[in-house]
């Protein structure tokens, strides 16, 4: 049962645990008990239990309050087609050319528009406030799917702030005419230019001509790199080697990453080593990671061998910022998903090792909420400060084991100041989508 939140005037969120790392101690793996006072949709003040003194107060009996979440990587344009395009195999080649074949049949713009509202309502109601997409950029599809997220992020504006990154292949990338052609229309949309690349000879080339369209239209990077468990994967150190040489002072963001995590140690440090001299942020996708790698069903079915997420807690060690994210949501790259920020930190604890050491814990909330805030430069910054939004996810949960047993489907999501209503949306209004109806 979700909690009862005033719907007008001041009110007091007592006794609730908040991890320390929010509240602007970053290292801190600690909770703090505080008294939370909301005023006019904005926290007024945090203080020590019984320090606020209005008549209205929620008392959380010591249970956890995270801030609103950011999801840094996801994609909406894809999201719940499983129904009509299955992954015939599980493997990262049977998701893209599933796509590829449904992009081409399906993707026109209603059929985008209406699975973009339906995953970004979903988003809501488990208590995002900001989000970033990658969009499929093939021509013309560049074209519709950028039209249709302008009018989503006009439309959602308020309720969860919107960012997308033009998603290229490398074949686009080489292209000169087609690499201007996504950029110009991903700057004009106000976006990021992103793209994907692993295991490829000409990794150099695409990299160096990736940032110098970056900087010459003075636009962000965030690139899909390595998403393969091939050691010999080396787009994310030749994306770092680019931006060093270059001098490029915009933001970048490698995702996946996850051939870091299958090289040799010495491989690993070096690359580590550049990508923190380059800059760069990287965000780490463990449920999508941990589905599609090492997944080989050649010789019949296997049982994986490694769980796919890349050198995390390695990559923070050496000064580099770090984020988790969903990645795709019911689509062939990941049969599951609901864009649901708490599911992808639960996870990322069991798959990621964030429990331990057990005193460092919460320092770890801050992947899906203030971190990928900073890394993407959200107007929304996922910290639990005065002066913020009061946009909060109420948990019925005093501790890190008690927070993570369970899913939290009760939980109370709040935005600057009042519930909002948590229902999902039934899957149901899409059927006519999917052939179902």
């Amino acid at each position: 049962m979700t909690i009862s939140i005033p719907a007008h005037g001041h009110y007091v969120i007592a006794n609730a645990s908040v991890p320390v790392s929010l509240l602007g101690d970053a290292a801190s793996g600690d909770l703090a008990k505080v008294d939370m006072t909301i005023a006019d949709g904005k926290i007024a003040s945090v203080g020590a239990p019984g320090s606020a003194t209005l008549p209205q107060q929620i008392d959380m009996r010591g249970d956890i309050v995270l801030p609103a979440f950011v999801d840094l990587h996801t994609h909406l344009d894809k999201g719940h087609i499983w129904a009509r395009k299955q992954n015939p195999d599980g493997t990262w080649l049977g998701a893209l050319m599933a796509v590829l074949g449904d992009r081409e049949a399906n993707w026109a713009a209603s059929d985008v528009e209406r699975r973009m509202d339906f995953s970004l309502r979903c988003a809501f109601a488990h208590g995002t406030a900001a989000i970033r997409t990658h969009l499929d950029m093939a021509p013309p599809q560049h074209d519709i799917t950028w039209s249709v997220f302008e009018a989503m992020r006009e439309r959602w504006a308020g309720r969860i702030e919107l960012q997308a990154a033009g998603l290229m292949g490398p074949d686009t990338i080489l292209d000169a005419e087609k690499l201007r052609s996504v950029a110009v229309r991903t700057k004009a949309a106000g976006g990021i230019l992103g793209g994907s690349t692993a295991v490829h000879p000409e990794n150099p080339e695409i990299m160096r001509r990736l940032v110098e369209m970056a900087g010459e239209l003075g636009l962000d990077i965030d690139l899909h790199t390595d998403e393969s468990p091939d050691p010999a994967a080396n787009a994310l150190e030749c994306l770092a080697d680019a931006v060093i040489e270059s001098g490029f002072t915009g933001a970048v963001t490698a995702g996946h990453c996850c051939s870091l995590a299958v090289q040799d140690s010495e491989t690993a440090k070096r690359v580590i080593d550049k990508v923190a001299r380059a800059g760069i942020a990287v965000v780490s996708l463990p449920m999508c990671n941990m589905y599609l790698q090492d997944r080989d069903n050649s010789a019949g079915v296997r049982t994986p061998r490694w769980r796919g997420v890349t050198l995390v807690n390695e990559l923070k060690a050496a000064g580099v910022k770090v984020a988790i994210a969903s990645d795709n949501t019911r689509d062939p790259f990941y049969a599951y998903g609901d864009l649901d920020g708490f599911e992808v930190f639960r996870e990322g604890a069991r798959i990621l090792h964030f429990d331990h050491p057990q005193a460092e814990a919460f320092a770890w909330a801050r992947v899906v909420s203030a971190d990928p805030a900073a890394i993407a430069g959200f107007g929304y910054t996922g910290e639990l400060a005065v002066g913020a939004p009061a946009d909060l996810v109420l948990f019925k949960g005093r501790t890190w084991t008690e927070l993570m047993s369970r899913p939290q489907a009760d939980r109370t999501v709040i935005r600057v100041g009042q519930a909002v209503d948590t229902a999902l949306p039934d899957y149901r209004e899409l059927d006519d989508l999917m052939g179902l109806s």
